[in-house]
């Protein structure tokens, strides 16, 4: 079995929030019509860990999600071509961090968050991710 790995899904918190997650207890992640989104969504396993990011509005990332079910065919794709997977809430962050804050942070200068500002579904290298978490703590 292969370690864990991070990765970061946008979602509008007006079309899909992390409460509306919170509350569905596990939600099903589709509607990606990205190639490398896809990809990213594709090699997701279960155990994995995502950021929750609150794109458009708020533009942060606010939850740790966990994806429950891997490998499945976009539910809203007539064709079948698409990807998608379910996740569940983990926690909600202490505090958001925000896109500015990951942007002033050089430590921070290579995520596809910044690199690739239109992906949806990015992956989050474990450096990264610990240090988005201990911006969380505050």
């Amino acid at each position: 079995m292969s370690l864990p790995r991070h990765w970061l899904m946008k979602s509008e918190p007006d079309a899909y929030s992390w409460d509306d997650l919170v509350e569905e207890g596990e939600g099903t992640w589709d509607g990606v019509r990205n190639h490398r989104a896809k990809n990213n969504l594709a090699a997701m396993e279960v155990g994995d860990l995502a950021f929750f990011y609150h794109s458009n509005i708020g533009k942060e990332i606010v939850g740790i999600a966990e994806i429950s079910v891997a490998g499945i065919t976009d539910p809203s794709d007539p064709e079948g071509k698409w990807a998608a997977v379910k996740v569940k809430p983990v926690r909600k962050l202490a505090r958001p961090v925000t896109l500015k804050e990951i942007k002033a942070t050089p430590e921070l200068a290579e995520m596809e968050l910044i690199k690739l500002s239109r992906l949806s579904v990015a992956e989050i290298r474990p450096s990264e991710w610990d240090f988005i978490l201990k911006m969380a703590e505050g």
